[in-house]
């Protein structure tokens, strides 16, 4: 069942070939879908309008950190009561979302946060599988927050969650600056079981080892920005 009530925030940078199909997909279980074009080179602000999203877009191009910024604010501005992240290449399931805004309701928490390592994985390289370990690691280690999986884009939260977390952080470091806010804030979390598909396109797309390797470069750029 749709709901007005909850708006998804896609960042998207040249993502014009999986744009549309991303918003296809959302719009079958959500009403409301605003893509932040972050400065693509291609066409994905015109496919993303063309599939049914809202869309703002960046002059300039500022990381993924900011793009998420501009989708809250737009998501709030609407009038917005629940907020979810989901990535623009494909690699999450709509249906996994659509549980974790039901778990976020149900569940009396301030944000859900989603977890391939509770659920499944596919494709996944283990280049991956070990950077993100050792980041989960590190998360708990800074944060004290008991969770199994810290950068994963599909996150849902309630609107005064989402207006809490006034993000500085534009690039890599946004997933652990939120992670950070979370545990500074004391804010009730539950983690939910997903499925994160890993395709030849989101390989391309920085998947391999250096974007794995980015992953604890994030989690230190965050650790010194909190000194």
């Amino acid at each position: 069942m749709k709901t007005g009530s909850v708006w998804v925030v896609v960042p998207a940078f040249d993502e014009a070939s999986v744009i549309g199909t991303t918003v296809r997909s959302l719009l079958t279980r959500f009403d409301n879908i605003v893509v932040v074009d972050d400065k693509s080179r291609d066409a994905t602000a015109e496919v993303a309008l063309a599939a049914g999203a809202h869309v703002c877009r960046h002059p300039v191009n500022l990381g993924q950190g900011a793009a998420l910024q501009t989708g809250f604010d737009y998501a709030l501005q609407q009038g917005a009561q629940i907020i979810v992240t989901f990535d623009a290449d494909g690699q999450h399931r709509v249906q996994d979302a659509s549980a974790m805004v039901a778990a976020l309701r149900r569940s009396a928490v301030d944000i859900v946060l989603a977890s391939r390592f509770l659920g499944a994985t596919v494709g996944m390289p283990r280049s991956r599988r070990f950077m993100l370990g050792l980041g989960t690691w590190y998360t708990r280690l800074t944060t004290g927050l008991a969770l199994t999986d810290t950068h994963n884009g599909l996150r849902a939260m309630t609107r005064e969650t989402v207006s809490r977390l006034r993000l500085r952080q534009n690039r890599m470091a946004h997933a652990s600056e939120i992670l950070a806010l979370v545990a500074e804030f004391g804010l009730r979390y539950v983690e939910h079981p997903v499925t994160v598909v890993y395709t030849s396109y989101s390989r391309a797309k920085g998947q391999r080892f250096t974007g794995a390797f980015r992953v604890l470069v994030d989690l230190f750029v965050r650790r010194m920005y909190r000194s």
